[in-house]
């Protein structure tokens, strides 16, 4: 846990994807986190979270469906939603939070 706090403490914005291997949402998000790490480089970090194995963290942060997508910069919660979504809503979506 202690090393998940220092990642979002970060100045560098972290797309946290909380998922789950058997949903399927979760499935079709993954080439899209992939095509949007590689869209903003060395600008943001995402890193993904199994819930099923981090059910603390994910209680903590009252996880209740997955995907779950929280953006952090520096500690705090910029922007937090759940449910797939296609790449260029989820790149606007980090330009207006991160620009």
């Amino acid at each position: 846990m202690s090393k998940f706090n220092d990642i979002i403490k970060s100045d560098i914005p972290t797309l946290v994807d909380f998922y789950a291997t058997w949903c399927g949402p979760c499935k079709m998000m993954h080439p899209v986190l992939d095509d949007l790490k590689k869209h903003f480089g060395e600008k943001i970090r995402v890193l993904k979270i199994d819930v099923d194995k981090n059910q603390q963290l994910a209680e903590q942060l009252k996880i209740r469906g997955v995907p779950t997508l929280i953006l952090f910069k520096s500690g705090e919660k910029l922007w937090r939603e759940s449910g797939a979504y296609p790449l260029n809503k989820l790149i606007s979506m980090i330009q207006a939070h991160i620009h």
